[in-house]
């Protein structure tokens, strides 16, 4: 599937959705009303499987990526038509938007000492799009991971960047202007992480351990900072160097576990995380290659996850 495709899928998918939000839902922010997000992300059944979108940088900073469905075992399709970008070591997720014949994907990014807020824009006319970087600031060539809560549906809408530095001190801030708003230590030992929870309360982080172990991360949205960590499982994961969450129906998430070593990943239905009585199930083997430096969610604005 190509990025142009890509886009006309989520397109479709937000006039589709569109009817079904409820005269009685929280209306949504002030500028486009959007609810998009992989098709089928809803149901979570066998007719309905769920899906997720996940997208890749190699080393050179061209994307990649596929779209996984959750039937068993898994199936994926890759996108097709690279866009280049620039060297990239680091993503947060990314976002869809569309305004009339216009429409884009935005995210963050570290490449070299610095972070980037980059877009690719269609403009309804060329087939390849504008791509443009906007620095926010330096000193980031020691983090290494970064995720990013764009929270709309919830009691305290809220736009949170997290960024994970090399000695393991945990960042919190606020995209609006970014402004600082506290940090945590204590989380050397983590390897990667992927958002699952962004409600009025709390943001959750699932994160893997040099070790082998899967925890989450609450963090309350009250200051300071205080993370409260639990262990999901103690052992086995060690090997994934990614993983990427995405929600499947109301309370669970679609995990995609990267192995860079072997450019291989794995898919697992994830249950609402409780500890160690979380339900995780192995979807098997996902058939086609996961190439890249990089692995992070592609997502509509508006899509609150609730995974924790």
């Amino acid at each position: 599937m190509s990025l142009k495709r890509f886009s006309a899928v989520i397109a479709a998918a937000l006039l589709a959705g569109a009817a079904a939000i409820p005269a009685s839902a929280t209306p949504p922010k002030p500028g486009p009303q959007l609810k998009a997000g992989p098709p089928k992300v809803a149901a979570g059944t066998a007719a309905n499987p769920c899906g997720m979108y996940v997208g890749a940088f190699d080393p050179a900073g061209n994307t990649g990526g596929a779209e996984v469905v959750a039937t068993r075992p898994p199936t994926a399709q890759p996108f097709e038509d690279p866009v280049k970008l620039f060297p990239v070591k680091e993503s947060s997720t990314w976002y869809y938007s569309a305004v009339t014949a216009e429409s884009w994907w935005y995210g963050k990014v570290i490449s070299g000492s610095g972070l980037y807020a980059a877009e690719l824009r269609w403009d309804g006319v060329e087939p390849e799009p504008v791509v443009t970087s906007k620095r926010i600031g330096g000193g980031w060539d020691r983090f290494t991971q970064i995720e990013e809560s764009d929270a709309w549906f919830v009691s305290k809408p809220h736009s949170y960047f997290y960024g994970l530095r090399d000695d393991g001190v945990l960042f919190r801030w606020d995209t609006n202007g970014f402004r600082s708003l506290g940090s945590y230590p204590g989380f050397a030992a983590v390897k990667t992480m992927t958002l699952i929870s962004e409600t009025g309360t709390y943001d959750t982080l699932l994160a893997t351990t040099r070790g082998g172990a899967l925890y989450t991360i609450r963090i309350p949205l009250t200051s300071p900072m205080k993370p409260i960590v639990k262990p999901v499982r103690t052992r086995t994961w060690q090997g994934f160097e990614s993983i990427v969450a995405y929600k499947c129906g109301k309370q669970g998430t679609l995990l995609t576990a990267v192995d860079h070593d072997t450019d291989s990943a794995y898919l697992y239905a994830v249950g609402h995380a409780n500890g160690t009585a979380t339900v995780i199930e192995s979807l098997g083997k996902i058939p086609t290659p996961f190439p890249g430096v990089t692995h992070y969610a592609m997502t509509g604005e508006g899509e609150d996850l609730f995974g924790e």
